[in-house]
């Protein structure tokens, strides 16, 4: 039942995320990323539960995929890129006062749901 569970939540948590993430890509306005906010965090943590979950269940599929050495070579790379984007992302800082301007418009919006 777990197994089931988990899968399903998994895809819901998905479509939620990749739907909301498209949108945000999509209308490029911080007002919408911060009314779209709620969903996208909340079916974030829902996927990561169920992802846990779900890799928990299936540890030893994973493994067996992983001895294949394509699939070992395309992980690593995956890996590699994510990284990468976090360092690039890290290094891409927004200016203090913007960044505190946003915070607040963020409280702001936060507090008036």
């Amino acid at each position: 039942m777990l197994r089931k569970i988990a899968a399903v939540s998994l895809a819901v948590s998905f479509v939620a995320m990749a739907t909301s993430g498209i949108m945000m890509f999509v209308v490029e306005k911080p007002s919408f990323t911060l009314q779209m906010h709620p969903v996208h965090k909340t079916f974030g943590l829902l996927m990561v539960a169920a992802a846990l979950a779900h890799l928990s269940l299936n540890f030893r599929g994973l493994i067996a995929h992983l001895r294949t050495r394509s699939v070992a070579v395309y992980g690593s790379v995956l890996v590699a890129l994510l990284v990468a984007a976090y360092g690039v992302a890290i290094q891409k800082t927004v200016p203090a006062d913007l960044a505190r301007q946003m915070d607040a418009a963020a409280a702001k919006a936060d507090a008036d749901d």
